[in-house]
């Protein structure tokens, strides 16, 4: 798996779950039950934010930055720049401990890609994550996500078919349904 490319294809799916988002009430209700669709946004906009800084600055602060001028497009684009200009680092601080920049990227590729679906279904968009992808991201999220994450970062796990498809797998195993009621 290359880190790089994984992150290249969450960027580019959660661009298209993105799309249009302008038009939907930054009020809706999403899949993450703390946030609307204003504060998951928000917080798409630190996860860019954080890659951008680890890429280019080989460390990453614990306190999200309150500048939102740019729009998720040209973070995204500045994340791609950096990551194929070459991560300044081949570890990034994260806080005070060291994390391989290639994890970093990983594990941004799996937040990326399924606040992106976040954001479709509260725009009422269903937007399958692409199922190689998601296949790759479900791979991840095992080795990073803990028991003790659960009910803080991430929602009990959902059962499903052992047979449903890697997206399906993927969206259960961090606690999300494979579709969203309005």
């Amino acid at each position: 798996m290359n880190s790089g490319e994984l992150l290249e294809r969450s960027l580019a799916y959660a661009l298209g779950s993105v799309a249009g988002s302008e038009s939907a009430s930054l009020t809706r209700g999403t899949p993450c039950a703390e946030w609307d669709l204003g504060e998951l946004l928000g917080h798409l906009d630190d996860s860019l934010d954080a890659l951008y800084e680890g890429l280019t600055g080989g460390r990453i602060g614990l306190i999200p930055r309150a500048d939102r001028a740019c729009g998720f497009r040209t973070r995204a684009c500045a994340v791609l720049g950096a990551w194929s200009a070459g991560p300044a680092e081949e570890r990034v601080l994260v806080g005070e401990r060291p994390l391989d920049v290639r994890v970093m990227a990983a594990v941004g590729a799996v937040e990326i890609a399924v606040h992106g679906w976040d954001v479709a279904q509260a725009c009422g968009r269903p937007r399958p994550i692409p199922r190689a992808l998601a296949a790759e991201l479900l791979s991840i999220a095992r080795c990073v996500v803990a028991e003790e994450d659960r009910g803080v970062r991430f929602g009990a796990r959902v059962e499903v078919p052992p047979r449903a498809c890697a997206d399906v797998r993927l969206l259960a195993f961090l606690g999300r349904r494979d579709s969203f009621p309005e």
